[in-house]
């Protein structure tokens, strides 16, 4: 009998890539209005600004660093079947070093450690297996030691 290789397979193509520019480290995806300077997370697919309404969005990568903001342990699984991942887990927001506030999951090996104001770095983690024994990876923050 042969093992089956698993492929990860990210939750959702293009929240991030592995960037040459951070030492092969995954970068968050983003998008920036040329005319106002607004930047959102996720990247925005249809290129406006729902800030200055403008078709003038460029691509960019986002800190790999933050701050956490505020965070809450979330110890059952929530229902409608929309997270697959592991119980109990963390989820808040972390202001990145260049000024966004972003929703996320957060990465410790002991969730009674994370802090309002912990300094975090991007990690990309296993969230679940799915049915065909592939990993699904998603972006989550953990702290710096």
């Amino acid at each position: 009998m042969t093992d089956t290789v698993k492929k990860k397979i990210p939750l959702k193509e293009g929240f991030w890539k592995i960037s040459s520019e951070a030492d092969g480290k995954p970068q968050l995806i983003g998008s920036k209005c040329k005319s106002c300077g607004e930047v959102f997370f996720p990247k925005k697919e249809k290129n406006w600004c729902i800030h200055c309404n403008k078709t003038d969005l460029e691509e960019i990568t986002l800190s790999r660093k933050g701050k956490i903001v505020t965070f809450s342990v979330v110890l059952q699984q929530p229902g409608g079947g929309f997270y697959k991942g592991d119980v109990p887990y963390s989820y808040g927001c972390v202001k990145l070093d260049d000024g966004l506030i972003i929703e996320t999951l957060f990465s410790a090996d002991d969730l009674d450690s994370l802090k309002v104001g912990m300094d975090v770095e991007l990690v990309i983690e296993k969230l679940y297996q799915d049915e065909d024994g592939n990993e699904v990876e998603t972006f989550k923050f953990q702290p710096l030691s």
